[in-house]
Formats: structure tokens, C-alpha cells, sequence
């Protein structure tokens, strides 16, 4: 259950990243609510998942399902640049992700 909690944990990581650009600085009400509830759920699972998980293991995993998926949704949703460097990097970090869940 603890890898779930974490998986989830990610995909709200994702959230509040992505929602802080249209925040607008937390000058937008809806936005920053969306990007708060999410940075409290994120937060939560976190803990939860680490009842029993190793904290680096965890954090690594937590981050590199938000940095994944922030990377992908900017380019989708800002037009950010799709380089192939780009999607070499994420896939290191992909690699490490499953790497620590391998070692696990």
C-alpha cells in the first residue's frame, strides 16, 4: 500500500507545480486553493508511505514522479521546448525512479 500511497503522492506533486503557474503568484483564488489542497495531499501520502518506506528511497521516487511529470505537462500545456535532450534527462530520471523501486 505504501507504494501506492507514494505513486499518488507523485500525481499530486504534479498538481501543485503545475498549479503554481497559474497561480499567478497566489493572486488567483481557485488556482492557489487547487495548488494548496494538493500540496497538503502530496505532503500526507508522503508521510504515509513512509511508515514503512525508506525516506531517501521515498523522496527520490516522490520528486522524480514530479519532476517527470511537471517537465511533460509544461511542455503540453506552456509550450515549453520538447528537446531530445530533454526527454534523455527525463529518462535518467525514469531509470532512477525504477532503479530504487528494483533495490527496494
Amino acid at each position: 500500500m505504501s507504494w501506492i500511497y507514494l505513486f499518488i503522492a507523485g500525481l499530486f506533486e504534479i498538481g501543485w507545480a503545475v498549479g503554481l503557474k497559474y497561480t499567478e503568484g497566489f493572486t488567483k483564488l481557485w488556482p492557489s486553493l487547487f495548488t494548496g489542497v494538493s500540496m497538503i495531499i502530496s505532503v500526507a501520502l508522503l508521510g504515509l508511505a513512509l511508515k514503512s518506506l525508506p525516506i531517501g528511497t521515498a523522496y527520490a521516487i516522490w520528486t522524480g514522479i514530479g519532476a517527470i511529470g511537471t517537465v511533460i505537462f509544461g511542455i503540453y500545456l506552456f509550450n515549453e521546448p520538447a528537446t531530445a535532450a530533454k526527454f534523455f534527462c527525463i529518462s535518467l530520471i525514469l531509470m532512477g525512479i525504477v532503479g530504487l523501486k528494483l533495490i527496494q
